[in-house]
């Protein structure tokens, strides 16, 4: 079967395409066939060599923790009505999913609700998931302004839908218009460019002057500070993701001295316990039509190392996807 591997660390000419024997599943596995795989940012900074949390794997080794198709193969002792039916599913070991075949474990498959394409199902299994999980933890409710940074990405653009959706006024941030007018159509009330200096004035301006009741911060560095800079009194600043290379640190004294409450991106690991059901409401809304993922690109698997290169140049407003 086709693979793409990430042959060592280094930049995206590092993975290459070739071939692997067809993988067998085990006692309680199946085998999917893969008509979508899901690429996440944290993926490119682990092929670099570089990690936010996830252990570093051995190279070569086939990326892809997330993937949606067709189960193909069942395993000893697997129920048989999972035999063909669309699915969304983590890998076995989260690898192995650029490829056309791949192992999960049959108790983490989650079924594709009709009227949903498998593409969108992939970008919203690990994204959809953590952004249920993420607007909870944030207790966004309405009359909240929400600030979120990097808007148009996979997860950021579902923070905005759900932001909204739970009444919420939302301020869009990310770094090109292209990628503003994104958020814009998603429902943001402001859009601001924060590669432009003074971003955060506007925010201040945009909230009548308050400061974002709530700020969804996966950016981090100087970013993430000068949000957290602009958050209001009595605020949430919700940590999740690190794209700038250093996830924002609060301390606790200067939290509280400014009356903000921090959630920490140690609250990604308690989210990732226990995912299911999260990533079940995100398909459900999605096929119901009260949410949808924005897939900004996608690929065969044998540019894998394109879809890479155009995550990191931050070419690709919402999911970049192979498709094999």
């Amino acid at each position: 079967m086709r693979v793409v591997r990430v042959t060592r660390f280094g930049g995206p000419e590092v993975i290459e395409a070739g071939q692997a024997p067809e993988p067998v599943a085990g006692p309680g596995q199946v085998v999917v066939r893969v008509e979508a795989a899901e690429i996440n940012f944290v993926e490119t900074q682990l092929r670099r060599g570089s990690t936010p949390g996830p252990p570093l794997p051995e190279t070569p080794y086939v990326p892809g923790g997330g993937v949606a198709g067709r189960v193909a193969v069942l395993g000893a002792g697997v129920d048989a009505s999972w035999q063909d039916r669309r699915v969304v599913t983590r890998t076995v070991g989260n690898g192995g999913g650029n490829a056309e075949l791949a192992v999960a474990a049959a108790a983490d498959l989650i079924a594709v609700p009709d009227g949903l394409g498998l593409p969108e199902a992939a970008a919203l299994l690990n994204d959809g998931s953590t952004a249920v999980g993420l607007i909870a933890n944030a207790g966004v409710r309405a009359g909240d302004w929400v600030l979120v940074e990097a808007a148009s990405g996979g997860l950021g653009s579902l923070l905005v839908q759900l932001a909204l959706a739970a009444g919420a006024r939302v301020v869009a941030a990310a770094g090109s218009e292209a990628k503003l007018e994104v958020a814009r159509g998603l429902g943001a009330e402001a859009a601001v460019d924060y590669g432009r200096p003074g971003w955060a004035k506007q925010v201040w301006e945009a909230t009548g002057g308050t400061g974002p009741t709530v700020v969804f911060d996966g950016v981090g560095g100087r970013i993430g500070r000068e949000a957290f800079e602009v958050t209001a009194r009595g605020g949430r600043f919700s940590v999740h993701g690190a794209s700038s290379g250093r996830a924002t640190t609060i301390e606790p004294e200067e939290a509280a001295r400014r009356g903000v409450t921090v959630l920490g991106l140690e609250q990604l690991g308690a989210l990732g316990a226990d995912p299911r059901g999260r990533t079940e409401t995100a398909l459900a809304a999605a096929a119901a039509g009260r949410i949808r993922p924005v897939i900004g690109r996608t690929f065969p698997l044998e540019q894998a190392a394109d879809a890479h290169a155009a995550m990191e140049a931050r070419a690709v407003p919402g999911k970049t996807l192979l498709l094999p």
